[in-house]
């Protein structure tokens, strides 16, 4: 053991298991514990630490920010520090406030920490606030109000002898990047590297660092998404479990580099053309991070989830989840190769209505993807609609909410679609104040201004199109745009990227309720993680089509199941807390457009990932192909599998992805009245067997049986008094099986 932990451990003992929130002095430290984590706020320097019982320490934090008139000011830089505490009751449960005013005469901006702990909760929230001081006068140029883009309530930095600790043999930290788009996964980084590169990175939203083994760590994020763009930049040391450097801070904007690799700075940032927006007024406040450390980050993970919609509120859905076909995996961008549109469709409804179990619960959505490129008239859709209807369907709409694609050349004289008002008025403008190209190329994407009136005029129109052929499913896209950051705002109050994303996104939520009526499903397709409350659901990855790995010849080098996985067992969570399910894009039951075939293993694959991450079930496949059909009547009609996705659970993770490595082996459980298993081995040379202690899937002392879920097979039982269950997966294959209690 570690003998710096060992110290820890005697010292910090009698602080935990109080059952309630304790505060007390000791020498110039005030203490204040519950049976979770010990803080410890020194008085004469100002400084935070933070004890949690799992052993995972962050000692010497300090709160920091950027004013624009001030420059960097640190909580340790003040003279005074006036440490306080209060009770607080609110949504969260009844807890204590910890503060501390941090203040000097000759500094223009006091800070304010603010940590709360409440009673019987395994978190903290952290906060910061800076107000003008009450002591210095500022010159005459500046009237003394705060202005920021960079503000830290919890900063960790050697300078002032920070540290953080997590204990374990196989520490890892989670970075994730700021949205999903670009086919960027999910990183999980060991710590210190293997190699003499310094393992350095900034995760958005949310990070997490934890053992691997024990999977016993910290999870932090902002649970607050209406002003700042959060990042978590960390910095390893060379000592196992140490970080030297860690900063949770307000304020991240980062452009991509093309010259990295995607998910270490190439295209995981923000995505920005210009810095962060500054926040000023009499009291800037920070992010409110979530700050959790217990011996099960999964149980961390759901607590964030579940704190943001505490927070923030979130959609329900009544009913059986929708499943859909959608075009986009036939046709691609519609209209223009001429496969699908317009008597395709009526072949794939036909088709879909002959599927019994696929009907036997919600009404099947025919997807029409990319319809804002304004190819189809709205009546020919309708008519489509209508054709649907008579088979017992529904129809759906996309559109593009904060980004128009057009030529590069005509972004001056093209007026954006469903009003009179130039393109060019509306435009995102990056730091030398010219259009902002989302997505840039000679036909590219240009972000537009959701706080702009003839904005929310464009999505007026789009709705109206999509409630005249009586859509009830909503795809929207590329979300991304309407968080950058600009230097110009049709709205001038509204200061940074993610408050005017915020507002777009509540104000297209309205309107959608207005114009087409409560009970449209909306799933969001590329898009940031946060603010989740405006839809039902998210993709999980970027496109997703169903080819087993990222590597594998003749298929494209992104959109592997396996990439989506790889995310995906860091995300289950968000099923059930953030959005009622999840979408991981589509199955294809033969090709992805062009795409080479793929095998029926691989397709079997994919439906497990599906069931596994909680995801609504749809498919993208031309049914006109008549191998697409046959493989569609056994998957997409299988009874069990159909029962599933009526009512979708996500699996909770037993084995989580690791490092870069295409060779993952997954393992997950569902709970319920029949507990299910999943395994998944994208391995091509090595087989996977896995281990499960009957006791980690909450399974009673009794006999079960083993079956396969798609065929029904016996794979064998589990004894009564059985400790484990060893199952093996075949390479590049997967096993889903139920364990369905035996009465003799």
């Amino acid at each position: 053991m570690n003998c710096m932990y060992k110290e820890w451990i005697l010292s910090v003992t009698c602080f935990f298991f109080l059952g309630t929130a304790n505060a007390r002095q000791i020498n110039d430290s005030l203490v204040l514990s519950n049976q979770h984590v010990r803080l410890v706020a020194d008085k004469a320097t100002g400084k935070i630490s933070y004890y949690f019982s799992n052993g995972v320490s962050l000692q010497n934090t300090v709160a920091c920010m950027e004013d624009v008139h001030a420059g960097y000011l640190v909580s340790t830089a003040y003279s005074k520090h006036r440490v306080s505490t209060s009770p607080v009751q609110d949504a969260f449960g009844n807890g204590t406030r910890l503060q501390i005013e941090h203040e000097d005469d000759r500094l223009p901006v006091r800070l304010i920490q603010h940590v709360i702990l409440y009673e019987d909760k395994p978190f903290l929230l952290v906060s910061l606030d800076a107000e003008p001081s009450r002591g210095a006068t500022p010159p005459e140029a500046w009237d003394g109000l705060p202005e920021t883009r960079y503000i830290s309530p919890l900063t960790v930095l050697p300078s002032d002898k920070g540290r953080v600790f997590v204990p374990g043999q196989e520490p890892r930290i989670l970075d994730v990047p700021f949205d999903n788009d670009n086919w960027v996964k999910i990183l999980t980084r060991q710590w210190p590297a293997d190699t003499a590169k310094p393992v350095t990175g900034t995760s958005y939203e949310f990070a997490a660092l934890y053992d691997r083994s024990t999977l016993s760590g910290l999870v932090a994020g902002s649970i607050t998404h209406d002003c700042w763009k959060t990042g978590i930049a960390y910095h390893a040391s060379a000592l196992k479990g140490e970080l030297d450097s860690f900063r949770i801070y307000g304020g991240a904007a980062t452009e991509d580099n093309k010259t990295l690799p995607p998910a270490y700075g190439g295209l995981d940032g923000t995505h920005d053309h210009a810095p962060h927006g500054t926040v000023r007024g009499a009291a800037v406040q920070s992010p409110v991070i979530y700050l959790a450390g217990s011996s099960d980050m999964r149980n961390d993970f759901t607590g964030y989830g579940h704190a943001n919609v505490i927070r923030n509120g979130r959609q329900e859905w009544r009913g059986y989840a929708p499943v859909y076909w959608n075009s986009f995996g036939v046709e691609g961008v519609l209209g223009y190769s001429k496969v699908m549109m317009p008597p395709g469709v009526a072949k794939i409804s036909d088709f879909i209505h002959t599927l019994d179990n696929f009907n036997k619960y919600a009404k099947p959505v025919l997807s029409i993807d990319s319809y804002d490129q304004n190819i189809y008239t709205t009546d020919l859709l309708a008519s489509l609609g209508r054709y649907g209807k008579k088979r017992n369907q529904q129809l759906g709409f996309y559109f593009i909410p904060f980004a128009v694609w057009t030529w590069k050349n005509t972004v001056d004289q093209t007026k954006l679609s469903g009003t009179s008002i130039p393109l060019r008025d509306v435009v995102l403008k990056d730091k030398n104040r010219q259009p902002i190209a989302y997505k840039d190329g000679d036909w590219g994407a240009y972000a537009i201004d959701p706080t702009h009136p003839a904005v929310r005029e464009y999505i007026i129109s789009q709705l109206k199109k999509a409630k005249a052929i009586n859509a009830t499913f909503l795809k929207i896209d590329f979300l991304t745009a309407g968080s950058l950051e600009s230097v110009t705002r049709y709205d001038r109050n509204v200061r940074t990227g993610m408050q005017a994303y915020n507002q777009g996104m509540k104000m297209l939520r309205n309107l959608v309720d207005t114009i087409m009526g409560p009970d449209i499903f909306i799933t969001q397709a590329i898009s940031p993680m946060f603010p989740h409350q405006y839809a039902h659901t998210r993709f999980v990855s970027t496109d997703v089509y169903s080819h087993l790995r990222d590597d594998q010849p003749g298929f494209p080098s992104w959109g592997s199941t396996e990439a989506s996985m790889a995310t995906g067992s860091f995300m289950w969570w968000v099923q059930g807390t953030l959005w009622p399910y999840t979408n991981l894009d589509v199955a294809i039951m033969q090709h992805f457009q062009k795409n080479p075939d793929l095998t029926e293993q691989e397709i079997k694959v994919r439906i497990y990932s599906m069931m596994t991450m909680g995801s609504i079930l749809g498919d993208g496949s031309d049914f006109r192909e008549q191998l697409a059909a046959e493989r569609a009547k056994r998957f997409l009609n299988n009874p069990e599998v159909c029962a599933f996705f009526s009512h979708p659970r996500a699996f909770t993770p037993l084995r989580v992805s690791d490092g870069d490595s295409m060779d993952q082996q997954l393992s997950f459980y569902l709970k319920g009245d029949t507990t299910m298993l999943a395994l998944f081995n994208f391995a091509t040379q090595q087989t996977f067997t896995e281990t499960i202690p009957l006791k980690d899937i909450g399974l009673d002392n009794r006999k079960y049986a083993i079956t396969e879920l798609l065929t029904g097979q016996s794979l064998g039982q589990v004894a009564p008094g059985q400790a484990a269950i060893s199952l093996t997966v075949p390479v590049k294959d997967a096993m889903l099986v139920k364990l369905v209690p035996v009465n003799d």
